[in-house]
Formats: C-alpha cells, sequence, structure tokens
C-alpha cells in the first residue's frame, strides 16, 4: 500500500530503508509536507508520519545526527510564543516512566524555548526506539532510534465507513479497512473511473469514491443488485425499499460520483471496445458462502433457476475459478486505460500454493501479491497489477498457451478443499471431547 501511494504522490524509500524493510519504522523520501499529507490522508496502513531530524543505531548516534540537523529547519517550531510535548515510543519493549524522563532529558540540547504543554501542544515530538520484531529475544538497547516532530497521523477512516453502521450489506460486504487498502493499491485518483465486476452490495465502490472516483458495477445477482430479497443483518428478515447500492454512497455524502450498477454476467462482454477504465477493483466470488456462477442457455447443464420478487428468471451454469480469473484479466487487459491497475483477491489452498498459480497475462505486470490468512491451510492473495502492453487482438486467448494455466486449474476444487480443512477440525475436536 505505502509503495502504491509514494508512486502517487512522487516519494520513495530511501536507500538505506531498502535493507531494513522487515522494520516497523520506516523512512521515506517525499517532496513535501503536503504531500505527506496527502499520503497520510489515504493510508490505513501507516499510523503516523513524521519529519525526521535525526536518526542513529545509539543514542550517542541520534544525538551526533540531531545536531547536523540544519538549524533553520528546527528554528519555527521551538520559538518562545510555542507550545510543545515529546513522546516516546518503544517498539517490542516497556519502558519505566522514569526511564522516559531520562531519555528526554538527554535532547536538552536541543534549543526549545518554547512552553511545554501535555494537553493541547502546537507542535508534538517523538522519539522512536525499534528493539527488534522478535518478543522472546528483547536486546538491552535498540537497534535504531529516531527523533522528529510527528505531521499527521490518520485511523478514523476505517471507523468511520464500518460495515456495522453501513445501510446496505450483504453476507460478503468487504471490510472497511481491506476495502480502503484495495483502492490505494490501484492508485485510484480524483475523477479516475472505477468499476467492479462482482460488485455485490458495492463496498469496494465506496472507498474509491472517498478518494474522488466515479465508479459503477455489474453483478449477475439481480436481487442484490436491486436490493431485493432476504437481508443479511441479524433480526431483520428481508430487506427494505431504501437498501441499494446508491443508499450507501448517499450515506456517505458519495452519490455524485456513482454512475451505475447493472445486472450482467462477467463472462458475456456488454461494453464497447476501448479503454474504458482507469482502475478495476473487486472481489470475485469463492463458491464458499456466494455462488460462482454464469448465465448458461436451457440446452446446457442446469445448475439453478432462480425466481426473484420481481418476477426475473435467469438460468446459471457452473463457472470455475480459474476461468474466473482468466476472463478478469483478459477484460482487464481490454479496457483498462495503459498503466491503470487490476485489484482482485485470489483464494489459496496453502499447502499447494507456489508463486507459478498466480494467472498472468502478457498486457499486465505483477505489482505486488499479499497473503490474508484465512485459515491453517487457506488464505487469500492481494493480486495487483498494471496495465503495460496494449491490447490486440492475439492476446484474446494467450492464457491458453501459458503452462501457468495448467497448475490453478486445481483451484477449482477450493470449496472442497476449505470444508476440508473445517470436517477436519470438527472431527479432531469431537474426539477430544470424549476423551
Amino acid at each position: 500500500e505505502i509503495t502504491s501511494l509514494l508512486s502517487l504522490y512522487d516519494g520513495q524509500f530511501s536507500g538505506e530503508q531498502e535493507i531494513r524493510v522487515n522494520s516497523p519504522f520506516w523512512i521515506l523520501n517525499i517532496p513535501s509536507e503536503e504531500m505527506a499529507r496527502g499520503l497520510m490522508k489515504r493510508t490505513v496502513c501507516a499510523k503516523s508520519i513524521f519529519e525526521l531530524w535525526g536518526h542513529g543505531r545509539s543514542a550517542g548516534e541520534l544525538c551526533a545526527s540531531l545536531k547536523n540537523y540544519p538549524m533553520e529547519k528546527m528554528l519555527p517550531y521551538l520559538q518562545s510564543d510555542s507550545t510543545y510535548k515529546v513522546h516516546i515510543h518503544t517498539f517490542n519493549k516497556t519502558l519505566t516512566q522514569a526511564q522516559k524522563i531520562k531519555k528526554i532529558d538527554a535532547l536538552e540540547f536541543l534549543p526549545f524555548k518554547g512552553k511545554v504543554s501535555l494537553k493541547n501542544p502546537e507542535h508534538i515530538f517523538w522519539i522512536l526506539e525499534d528493539y527488534g520484531m522478535d518478543p522472546n529475544n528483547v536486546p538491552e538497547e535498540p537497534f535504531h532510534l529516531y527523533f522528529g516532530r510527528w505531521v499527521h497521523g490518520q485511523r478514523e477512516l476505517i471507523e468511520s465507513y464500518s460495515v456495522k453502521k453501513r445501510h446496505f450489506i450483504g453476507n460478503t460486504s468487504m471490510d472497511a479497512c481491506l476495502s480502503f487498502i484495495m483502492a490505494n493499491h490501484g492508485r485510484v485518483k480524483p475523477n479516475d473511473v472505477v468499476y467492479d465486476p462482482f460488485v455485490g452490495t458495492g463496498g469496494l465502490l465506496i472507498s474509491s469514491a472517498h478518494f474522488g472516483a466515479y465508479v459503477c458495477g455489474t453483478d449477475i445477482d439481480y436481487n442484490t443488485i436491486h436490493g431485493l430479497g432476504k437481508a443479511s443483518r441479524k433480526n431483520q428478515k428481508w430487506r427494505g425499499p431504501d437498501e441499494n447500492i446508491r443508499a450507501n454512497l448517499r450515506q456517505y455524502g458519495l452519490e455524485k460520483y456513482y454512475l451505475d450498477a447493472l445486472v450482467s454476467d462477467s463472462s458475456r462482454p456488454i461494453w464497447r471496445k476501448g479503454m474504458l477504465f482507469d482502475a478495476i477493483i473487486t472481489d470475485p466470488p469463492y463458491g464458499i458462502r456466494e455462488a460462482t456462477r454464469r448465465t448458461g442457455s436451457q440446452k446446457e447443464t442446469v445448475k439453478s433457476a432462480e425466481r426473484s420478487t420481481e418476477n426475473h428468471i435467469f438460468v446459471s451454469s457452473n463457472y470455475h475459478l480459474s476461468d474466473i480469473f482468466f476472463d478478469l484479466l483478459k477484460f482487464a487487459a481490454e479496457y483498462l486505460v495503459m498503466g491503470g491497475r487490476l485489484v482482485y483477491w485470489l483464494p489459496i489452498y496453502r499447502p499447494e500454493y507456489t508463486e507459478e498459480i498466480i494467472p498472468r497475462h502478457p498486457c499486465l505486470k505483477l505489482i505486488s501479491n499479499c497473503e490474508q490468512m484465512l485459515s491453517s491451510h487457506t488464505s487469500r492473495r492481494l493480486i495487483t497489477m498494471e496495465k503495460v502492453k496494449e491490447f490486440k487482438d492475439q492476446d484474446q486467448n494467450s492464457y491458453l498457451l501459458d503452462g501457468q494455466y495448467m497448475p490453478y486449474r486445481g483451484h477449482n476444487s477450493f470449496r472442497e478443499k476449505y470444508f476440508s480443512g473445517v470436517t477436519k477440525r470438527i472431527a479432531k475436536e469431537e474426539k477430544d471431547n470424549q476423551k
């Protein structure tokens, strides 16, 4: 997420930081404080950002680094008519109050002229200490120390967009935190057009609209698109007349960014030719809580026939996971603008996972591949791809020639593998209870 946002705000990791990427504290080069604040208004993974005044591997190195920091950059925040306070944050270690005061007193050589205000200071400074990532092997002295001026912190997005408070939800509405991470991976910006081919209740549209993008989507489920049928909330039997995607966007003051949601099958082409979307951000069904299906004909093997409250009838057939993802990549290759991004979740059976099974397309470059654990044996990977090559007709079925297509076929049985672990766990619990 941070890497994607840095590319949006003309920033980068410092050369030194690349060596210590596992540290909880990262050193970034960002052109201005305004851009740093812009980054922090979007991220949900970072907690705070600081203007770094000094750092080192020991207290002595930190002091030397602070003495070398340009005085003209310090002075605006140390004036006699200002107020300030100093925080200490230690990662992987707890200090006593006396230890904290001792460390703050060691910075008395800094020319602070203002008054200390613990409740409402104008300027806040932080000492950050990194004691490593191993809670069972905490060193006496920190591996690295930092001192800087607090610039911005942002964690309100997750709470203000919580699914618990959302008007219209479904069985698989995306968590607000994850939907914002996906929008950041997609580098969504104002006036972009963002599309979700498995839109459901529109949770992913909300995060993109929050960042100023115009949003639209499609879904095969007529009832969900129109807000009909049984409710997903506890103690609520049926959805109300105003429960729909538009109402969700209206709830957050984002209705002006809503283009539309269409009842459509993602496996069937409905769009005119051309590069239409700046980003495609989606969470395809895995076949666990929501069925994987596509429209079929009466001649095909009928999986189910459903009738909605609006007397809308459709016939659906099996839609294998491998086909879902390769159709998605093919669609993104054709309809994304150059440099546009595809962001989606890929379910994985962990004992069989290798990077080779990530679906590929010659027009799309893999940018990132992050894991979210679902259980001991299953997870899902957040895949981000960027369009780097113009789509040509010969790219239409290029994936069929790719040796990676066959290994991913194994994921058509993801549902069975997912529940096999659940069945084994239940059997083990029953066996333990009998003992």
